[in-house]
């Protein structure tokens, strides 16, 4: 089952945007896309995940299993977050124990999202 991790691609975390600069959210998917993506695991930008006042945000997904967003993301955590994806993809509730979780995963939680009933 393959886990989606949405990147906001528009987040500015709360900081100014020089004009022609990317923003802090545009800067992480690139460093996250310049990785290879873990086995089971899809990489996409999105436009905005409304965790405006947290961002940078991540938030990962995946059918029948609870989903989560992450926020106060840098590029700097682009390898961190690609571990925790994948860890997230070889479960199949979403549930990744707290010890096997990267650091950012757990102190860096905005929300944990049941799963959707079938």
């Amino acid at each position: 089952m393959t886990a989606r991790l949405h990147i906001c691609t528009t987040c500015k975390a709360g900081l100014p945007v020089i004009e022609g600069e990317a923003c802090t959210g545009a800067r992480l998917y690139a460093a996250i896309a310049a990785l290879p993506a873990p086995q089971g695991v899809q990489v996409l930008p999105i436009e905005c995940l409304s965790a405006c006042n947290s961002g940078a945000a991540v938030c990962l997904s995946k059918a029948g299993a609870w989903g989560y967003v992450y926020g106060r993301m840098t590029e700097d955590n682009a390898a961190d977050i690609l571990a925790g994806a994948e860890a997230y993809a070889k479960t199949t509730d979403g549930l990744v124990p707290w010890r096997d979780r990267p650091t950012i995963f757990r102190k860096q939680s905005l929300a944990r999202i049941p799963p959707l009933e079938a």
